[in-house]
């Protein structure tokens, strides 16, 4: 039986894996269509639960509660989702000013269903954030029934009622209807029985987490790993003859109020952007942004001479003619055509991707546009006179200037890096020196470079340094955004980075190879967000997004990555120092606790979030197919049990570095390939 169980759970992970990629290849119909929403699927998933409890009955599971309940935690949440798969109706409503509608029409199409009552639109209206064309939230006004918005439902004789969409008249609302009176109530229950059930296998005190902390050879420390490579760009900048503002107005017009970006912000954003996104640098030829962008305003005629567009890809320098990365303003013109123009064949088919060189002309074009917007008048919005849109106060613009003065990114991803590794190499030079002895010559220099004491405060020093600025920075993006920061890639990473460091600064006692660990894995992650295609802007966040199970749900997810990221490095450094194999296999075990129960209550939180703004808790986007899979390949290494070969050190730290493929996948795989509500290649 036990065999039959693992191949069928094989069966489903390498089953929802492959159906993420042809879902990419066909369409979402078409794997609703062909495999989530087909019987065998759902037998599938019924042999997994009924093998589960036979195992359970064999194993007399009950002789240890948290375990049992962990277990019928996830049979309870199955039920819930066969009974929605089997007694849920959904479907969509359109409502028109003053008409009243008693039917919705079934989500296929086919069917149109009563309703035991009327519904009517008084109006429907969209809220701005202020002084901005970006939506804060739409909302529907029912005759007699409480407004229906963006996370704000409306309930009624078992029907929900869930904002969708609306008419470009803004005469009629779209909105989802979900039938579900039993399912829902079946899952919450699964989720509430999940949740309670890892809470106590935590503080159990005969349970496996327990006896971890409590294992001696986890009381006597350890070490760690990574490697490295950390590259600081240098900044090339020579005073340029150029007609600019005066450095004095230069500065006196960096806190002027502007609408930019769908929210008000200090004219020295809107200058720094401008200048980032024409050179790829915050400033140039040693003038501030706002005296480059008002020399452009000035002397247009003698800035589009000046090459400072920075053209990356080579292929199109090589058609532009250009011999150096920056073209100005006249290469990208031939009189009065426009030379970008005549390179870009257009598309067709606008799900093909593009080429390297068709990215590169449209980045080209975009920063093109950028100059040819700030010469018309577009791009720059003073706040109205008529006082229409409030200014924002002079603490956050203080505040706003002083996040844009400092690269938090760019200082800590090096600073870490640098430190992390030098903290890495001290460890492993002890680890080795305990296995195998160095020679003599090579034992002074790194016992020279590494003195014991100063090592000592220098290394706990830095990392509580490194904590506190990063915070710093996180809470000013924090104050200027009026959100917390983890609406798109940039902000999820940053805050990964803060798990990473938070985690170090509470373990470092305990394990001495936290440090380097911290250091290490959010100087990676700071590292990604600063090259990456990240986007680094602060931006109101979308009606749906703004809400409190959002923000609990991806921060605790991003805490689990950066355990989950701990254990691989953790296994990375067994397989150099095979004697501390073991104890650092405790170590992983140990971890793996909070890791995969912060992962699993992140998923059930963002079920509820979803629920509570789509009308269903799940729809088998490749994320949360992704994360399912993570839950499982993860949640495999705690039944060394009955697999015994999760016994042995050297298969769990290999498992534990394979195992962070899924976490890679889930993250940076699904954003950058497969696409999907949770992308954030885009955000």
């Amino acid at each position: 039986m036990k065999k039959f169980l693992i191949a069928v759970y094989g069966c489903l992970l390498l089953l929802l894996a492959a159906t993420t990629f042809v879902e990419q290849t066909y369409s979402t119909d078409f794997v609703e269509k062909h495999v989530y929403h087909t019987i065998w699927f759902c037998c599938l998933w019924g042999a997994l639960a009924a093998m589960t409890v036979v195992v359970l009955v064999r194993q007399r599971l009950w002789r240890r509660l948290p375990t049992l309940l962990l277990h019928g935690s996830f049979l309870v949440i199955l039920a819930g989702a066969m009974t929605t798969f089997l007694c849920g109706r959904k479907g969509y409503v359109h409502l028109t000013v003053g008409s009243e509608v008693n039917c919705f029409l079934e989500q296929d199409g086919r069917q149109v269903v009563e309703l035991p009552f009327t519904l009517r639109l008084d109006s429907f209206r969209i809220e701005y954030y202020p002084g901005t064309d970006a939506p804060a939230d739409y909302i529907s006004y029912i005759h007699g029934e409480t407004p229906v918005s963006m996370n704000r439902i409306l309930s009624r004789q078992g029907f929900r009622f869930y904002q969708s969409s609306f008419d470009e008249d803004m005469q009629g609302s779209w909105l989802t209807v979900n039938y579900d009176p039993w399912g829902i109530g079946i899952t919450y229950s699964g989720y509430l029985l999940l949740g309670v059930s890892m809470l106590w296998m935590l503080v159990s005190r005969g349970g496996e987490f327990r006896r971890l902390l409590r294992h001696p050879l986890l009381k006597k420390g350890g070490m760690f790993v990574l490697l490295l490579l950390c590259l600081g760009s240098g900044v090339h900048a020579q005073k340029k003859s150029l007609p600019a503002l005066a450095r004095k107005q230069a500065d006196s017009l960096a806190r002027k109020q502007v609408i930019y970006n769908d929210r008000v912000v200090p004219f020295n954003t809107l200058a720094r952007d401008f200048v980032l996104k024409l050179t790829g640098k915050t400033s140039y030829g040693g003038m501030t942004p706002e005296q480059v962008i008002g020399g452009w305003l000035l002397r247009p005629e003698v800035w589009q001479n000046e090459p400072m567009i920075y053209i990356k890809n080579e292929a199109l320098r090589r058609l532009l003619h250009l011999e150096t990365p920056y073209a100005c303003l006249a290469d990208l013109f031939d009189g009065e055509k426009y030379r970008l123009q005549k390179f870009w064949k257009g598309k067709q088919d606008h799900h093909q991707k593009m080429t390297s060189l068709e990215k590169a002309i449209v980045e080209a074009d975009e920063k093109v546009g950028l100059i040819l917007m700030l010469q018309n008048g577009t791009l720059i919005r003073p706040l109205p006179e008529d006082g229409s849109v409030e200014p924002v106060s002079d603490t956050k613009i203080q505040a706003e200037l002083l996040y844009n003065r400092i690269p938090f990114s760019k200082l800590l991803f090096m600073f870490n890096l640098t430190v992390g590794m030098l903290a890495f190499f001290r460890l492993l030079y002890r680890g080795l020196r305990r296995s195998s002895a160095l020679s003599d010559s090579s034992g002074r220099i790194v016992a020279l470079s590494f003195s014991s004491r100063l090592a000592d405060t220098f290394f706990p020093f830095s990392l509580y340094a490194a904590f506190l600025f990063q915070l710093f920075g996180y809470g000013l993006r924090w104050y200027i955004g009026g959100r917390i920061p983890l609406g798109n890639g940039y902000e999820t990473m940053q805050f990964m980075a803060l798990c990473a460091l938070f985690l170090a600064c509470l373990f470092r006692r305990r394990f001495p190879f936290m440090v380097p660990f911290g250091f290490l894995l959010s100087g990676f992650a700071l590292l990604v967000s600063y090259l990456g295609q990240m986007n680094p802007q602060i931006t109101p966040l979308m009606p749906v997004l703004v809400s409190p199970w959002l923000s609990t749900h991806v921060s605790l997810i991003m805490m689990s990555y950066a355990l989950f990221a701990f254990m691989m490095l953790n296994g990375i450094l067994a397989l150099c120092l095979r004697r501390s194999a073991r104890m650092l296999m405790l170590l992983s075990r140990l971890l793996l606790y909070p890791a995969v129960f912060f992962l699993g209550t992140g998923i059930f939180l963002g079920a509820v979030w979803a629920n509570a703004s789509w009308g269903r808790y799940w729809a088998w986007d490749p994320k949360e197919v992704w994360a399912l899979i993570t839950f499982m390949v993860y949640g495999a290494a705690f039944h060394a049990r009955s697999l015994r070969i999760f016994r042995r050190p050297l298969f769990f730290h290999i498992y534990m570095i394979v195992a962070f493929l899924t976490v890679l996948m889930t993250y940076f795989g699904v954003n950058y390939i497969l696409g999907g509500m949770h992308s954030y290649a885009n955000a």
